[in-house]
Protein backbone atom coordinates (compact mmCIF):
# COMPACT_ATOMS: atom_id res chain seq x y z
CA UNK A 1 0.00 0.00 0.00
CA UNK A 2 1.64 3.80 -0.76
CA UNK A 3 0.83 6.05 2.10
CA UNK A 4 1.55 9.33 1.27
CA UNK A 5 2.84 11.52 4.31
CA UNK A 6 3.52 14.76 2.50
CA UNK A 7 3.59 16.67 -0.45
CA UNK A 8 7.35 17.28 -1.11
CA UNK A 9 7.06 19.89 -3.71
CA UNK A 10 4.86 21.69 -5.99
CA UNK A 11 6.53 22.63 -9.45
CA UNK A 12 5.61 25.00 -12.35
CA UNK A 13 7.86 24.92 -15.40
CA UNK A 14 8.84 28.16 -16.76
CA UNK A 15 9.81 29.94 -20.47
CA UNK A 16 11.90 32.82 -19.25
CA UNK A 17 13.88 32.21 -15.70
CA UNK A 18 15.06 35.11 -15.07
CA UNK A 19 11.32 37.15 -15.56
CA UNK A 20 9.45 34.11 -13.41
CA UNK A 21 12.14 34.76 -10.84
CA UNK A 22 11.37 38.60 -11.16
CA UNK A 23 7.55 37.20 -9.95
CA UNK A 24 8.17 34.63 -7.59
CA UNK A 25 11.21 36.65 -5.37
CA UNK A 26 10.20 39.91 -6.55
CA UNK A 27 6.62 40.40 -6.46
CA UNK A 28 5.91 37.21 -4.23
CA UNK A 29 8.93 37.95 -1.91
CA UNK A 30 9.94 34.26 -2.15
CA UNK A 31 13.28 33.07 -1.16
CA UNK A 32 15.31 30.39 -2.87
CA UNK A 33 16.71 27.93 -0.95
CA UNK A 34 17.47 24.88 -3.50
CA UNK A 35 19.15 26.20 -6.94
CA UNK A 36 20.70 23.59 -9.38
CA UNK A 37 21.69 24.41 -13.14
CA UNK A 38 22.82 22.45 -15.96
CA UNK A 39 23.50 23.29 -19.93
CA UNK A 40 22.16 27.18 -19.70
CA UNK A 41 18.60 25.22 -17.58
CA UNK A 42 17.66 25.95 -14.03
CA UNK A 43 15.53 24.21 -10.91
CA UNK A 44 14.63 26.76 -8.33
CA UNK A 45 13.38 25.79 -4.87
CA UNK A 46 11.41 27.89 -2.70
CA UNK A 47 11.05 27.03 0.82
CA UNK A 48 7.08 28.07 1.89
CA UNK A 49 5.99 27.02 4.91
CA UNK A 50 6.62 22.93 5.45
CA UNK A 51 6.39 22.66 1.72
CA UNK A 52 8.53 23.52 -1.74
CA UNK A 53 7.38 25.30 -4.40
CA UNK A 54 9.49 25.20 -7.36
CA UNK A 55 10.05 26.55 -10.79
CA UNK A 56 12.16 25.07 -14.03
CA UNK A 57 12.78 25.41 -17.33
CA UNK A 58 14.30 22.23 -17.84
CA UNK A 59 11.99 19.33 -19.58
CA UNK A 60 10.86 20.41 -22.99
CA UNK A 61 7.68 18.17 -22.39
CA UNK A 62 6.58 20.43 -19.16
CA UNK A 63 4.69 23.18 -20.54
CA UNK A 64 3.26 26.20 -18.63
CA UNK A 65 -0.54 26.39 -18.47
CA UNK A 66 -3.14 28.44 -16.70
CA UNK A 67 -5.59 24.83 -17.10
CA UNK A 68 -2.79 22.68 -14.93
CA UNK A 69 -2.62 22.57 -11.11
CA UNK A 70 -2.10 25.48 -9.01
CA UNK A 71 -0.68 26.02 -5.92
CA UNK A 72 -2.57 28.17 -2.94
CA UNK A 73 0.12 30.45 -0.97
CA UNK A 74 -1.39 31.38 2.31
CA UNK A 75 -0.83 35.08 1.98
CA UNK A 76 -0.13 37.38 5.55
CA UNK A 77 -2.69 40.50 4.49
CA UNK A 78 -4.53 39.22 1.75
CA UNK A 79 -5.72 42.97 0.69
CA UNK A 80 -2.30 44.03 0.62
CA UNK A 81 -1.59 41.01 -1.74
CA UNK A 82 -4.14 41.54 -3.97
CA UNK A 83 -3.12 45.45 -4.11
CA UNK A 84 0.61 44.38 -4.44
CA UNK A 85 -0.58 42.34 -7.53
CA UNK A 86 -2.83 45.09 -9.25
CA UNK A 87 -0.02 47.61 -8.87
CA UNK A 88 2.07 45.08 -10.76
CA UNK A 89 -0.44 44.77 -13.60
CA UNK A 90 -0.59 40.77 -13.29
CA UNK A 91 -3.54 39.02 -14.97
CA UNK A 92 -6.42 37.56 -12.50
CA UNK A 93 -8.27 34.41 -13.41
CA UNK A 94 -10.35 34.83 -10.43
CA UNK A 95 -10.78 37.66 -8.96
CA UNK A 96 -10.92 38.10 -5.20
CA UNK A 97 -13.92 36.39 -3.61
CA UNK A 98 -15.09 35.37 -0.10
CA UNK A 99 -15.92 31.63 -0.11
CA UNK A 100 -17.16 31.65 3.58
CA UNK A 101 -13.80 30.13 4.80
CA UNK A 102 -11.14 32.06 3.04
CA UNK A 103 -10.41 34.80 0.63
CA UNK A 104 -8.94 33.48 -2.51
CA UNK A 105 -7.82 35.10 -5.99
CA UNK A 106 -6.06 33.78 -8.84
CA UNK A 107 -3.17 35.34 -10.31
CA UNK A 108 -1.35 34.17 -13.83
CA UNK A 109 2.59 33.48 -13.28
CA UNK A 110 4.69 34.77 -16.30
CA UNK A 111 3.93 32.00 -18.58
CA UNK A 112 0.38 31.55 -17.83
CA UNK A 113 0.46 28.93 -15.17
CA UNK A 114 -1.91 29.61 -12.20
CA UNK A 115 -1.53 30.99 -8.58
CA UNK A 116 -3.76 30.99 -6.02
CA UNK A 117 -3.64 33.62 -3.32
CA UNK A 118 -5.04 32.62 -0.48
CA UNK A 119 -5.84 33.54 3.24
CA UNK A 120 -7.86 31.24 5.52
CA UNK A 121 -10.85 32.88 7.45
CA UNK A 122 -10.03 32.80 11.28
CA UNK A 123 -12.31 30.33 12.61
CA UNK A 124 -13.90 30.39 16.15
CA UNK A 125 -14.59 26.90 17.89
CA UNK A 126 -17.75 26.74 20.43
Amino acid sequence: MIRVKEIAFTGYPVTDMPRARAFYEGLLHLVPSTTFEHEGKSWIEYDVGASTLAITNMSDRWKPSADGPSAALEVENFDEAIAAAKAAGITFYIEPMDSSVCWLAVVADPDGNAIALHHRHAHTHA
